[in-house]
């Protein structure tokens, strides 16, 4: 039996949604990684910067950019031992300057994906998946990148049909 992790990366604090600034305890992507985890029982790991982003958005959004820009790898706050029992990761995380944070790049160059099915989701406010699809598998080795799902962020909490379409094309659920 194939057993699946659910690796992440979000943000809580002030975020943008449709064209105005808001305040949220739990980040988007968290939003929707807490529903695949009840529909699938996996595993679930979040993506921490050891100096996390700014909670203005305005600033993490700089902060993020001169990431990008200087391809950086942030230090991690903790990752897992190993990835070894894992056969597939699904991967989620917000579109940052048309691509994952840089901080995922970190996380996914720690670990061998050789043979490993990687399933992305982006959550945006329209900017879809960006490169990132075309950037995990820059970064991850060896992995199997499947067709990733694009979700807007300010209607993470209605994603469930949609993720579970996703789940079930992909053989998860």
């Amino acid at each position: 039996m194939s057993k699946t992790l659910i690796a992440f990366f979000s943000r809580a604090d002030e975020n943008y949604f449709g064209g105005a600034m808001r305040c949220v305890k739990v980040g988007n992507t968290e939003i929707v990684a807490e529903k695949i985890r009840a529909l699938t029982g996996a595993d679930a790991f979040k993506i921490e910067m050891r100096e996390p982003y700014s909670p203005v958005y305005m600033t993490c959004i700089a902060e993020a950019k001169a990431h990008k820009q200087a391809n950086a790898r942030p230090e991690l706050a903790a990752c897992p031992d190993s990835l070894d029992n894992y056969d597939t990761v699904i991967l989620a995380y917000p579109n940052y300057w048309g691509t994952f944070p840089m901080a995922v790049a970190t996380f996914l160059e720690r670990y061998d994906f050789a043979g490993k099915t990687i399933l992305p989701l982006c959550t945006n406010e329209g900017s879809g998946m960006g490169s990132s699809e075309s950037d995990i598998k820059a970064c991850a080795k060896g992995a199997i990148v499947r067709s990733g799902l694009s979700i807007t962020g300010s209607r993470a909490a209605e994603s469930d049909s949609a993720v579970t379409r996703w789940l079930t094309a992909n053989g998860i659920i």
